[in-house]
């Protein structure tokens, strides 16, 4: 069944006939099309793409299964497109839309019922293909290769921001379309911050390294966690640094299809929580990815009744962040399958100490 067939089935399920695509990554996932402008309409028997002369021949050898109309703010083909459809009830993404553009297409084809639904493509974007998984694991080969590779030129005195660097290059060279997300770099103290951009601090010896990492290819990404020590780790850094392990291992040891997403994060808090530092993991367990570095569905205490399936692919990352010391995330990239999971991440997770 191909994408425009599963959303059609997912429509009828929820009484649509039709919807309106605009985030990037949907009308990638339903049409192939990877433009940075357009419009999809999909109706049980209509399929357009709408898009401005920039793309109209992209989109053409992207994506066949489409009528590709041009379409410009100036002259928009839409709101006549949907009025002459005989689609009455249409749905779209309140999520991706903004209240202007609702109001607008709302006078411009009146008699229309549009529809509010946010859960329709998360959803099936979520449930990934063995295709999709085979190009997540090329994406995180190539990310994992490039981060083994840079590891071992990193000396005390480069830079956060020349580690980066290099790390994109060297993924790009492999093959990688571009980076999944700006690579994070934090050395020392600064690796008490889970999002730190990579700046040009100077790595020092015995600096507490981390670095999230992520390659994209054929659209779809990676994500990917390690930390290290540069030069000789304390017993203080092998003790964080075990603690985070231990609750990503039993986090691992949970996950698997038909296990609930806020009892997998639970198992993973409750090792850092036993430790005295519950309050150093701030953040979720893990998250969908996919098209996008963050999807559905979330290893977190928000997604209770939410259970995973084959095909979910999702980040297993506990952390330990201790302002003014440093910080601490083990993070691997894991395929769902019919009886356990897949681990798509191949660098190894024992304590490196390097430079």
């Amino acid at each position: 069944m191909t994408n425009l067939e599963r959303l059609r089935a997912a429509l009828r399920e929820e009484s649509l006939e039709g919807f309106l695509i605009t985030r990037p990554e949907d009308r990638f996932w339903v049409s192939g099309f990877s433009g940075s402008a357009g419009t999809i309409f999909v109706t049980m028997s209509q399929a357009a793409l709408l898009t401005d002369s920039r793309y109209t021949e992209q989109a053409a050898l992207e994506a066949p299964a489409f009528e590709i109309i041009r379409s410009s703010s100036r002259s928009d083909m839409l709101p006549n497109l949907l009025v002459n459809s005989g689609a009455a009830r249409i749905g779209f993404d309140p999520s991706y839309a903004t209240v202007e553009w609702f109001e607008r297409l709302r006078r411009q084809a009146p008699g229309i019922d549009l529809v509010p639904d946010a859960a329709i493509l998360p959803k099936l974007r979520a449930c990934k293909s063995r295709h999709e998984i085979e190009i997540m694991a090329r994406a995180a080969s190539i990310a994992d290769d490039a981060l083994m590779s840079v590891l071992q030129n990193i000396k005390v005195g480069m830079t956060e921001r020349e580690v980066a660097i290099e790390l994109e290059y060297i993924m790009r060279k492999k093959g990688a379309e571009r980076t999944a997300f700006d690579i994070i770099v934090a050395s020392g103290k600064r690796s008490s911050m889970p999002h730190a951009r990579a700046t040009d601090k100077l790595i020092e010896e015995g600096d507490l390294l981390m670095i999230d990492y992520g390659a994209q290819l054929g659209g779809y990404c990676s994500d990917a966690t390690r930390t290290v020590v540069v030069g000789r780790a304390t017993e203080e850094q092998r003790r964080i640094y075990e603690l985070v392990l231990e609750a990503q291992m039993a986090a691992l040891e949970a996950i698997g299809p038909g296990k609930d997403c806020a009892w997998i994060d639970s198992v993973a808090r409750k090792v850092i929580d036993s430790a005295g530092h519950g309050g150093d993991f701030g953040h979720t367990t893990g998250h969908g990815v996919g098209l996008a570095v963050h999807e559905k569905p979330s290893l977190s205490q928000d997604a209770a009744g939410t259970s995973l399936c084959p095909g979910h692919v999702v980040s297993v990352e506990p952390g330990v962040y201790i302002p003014g010391w440093g910080g601490v995330r083990i993070e691997d990239l894991v395929a769902i399958t019919d009886d356990g999971y897949r681990n798509l991440t191949s660098v190894p997770k024992q304590l490196m100490e390097i430079g």
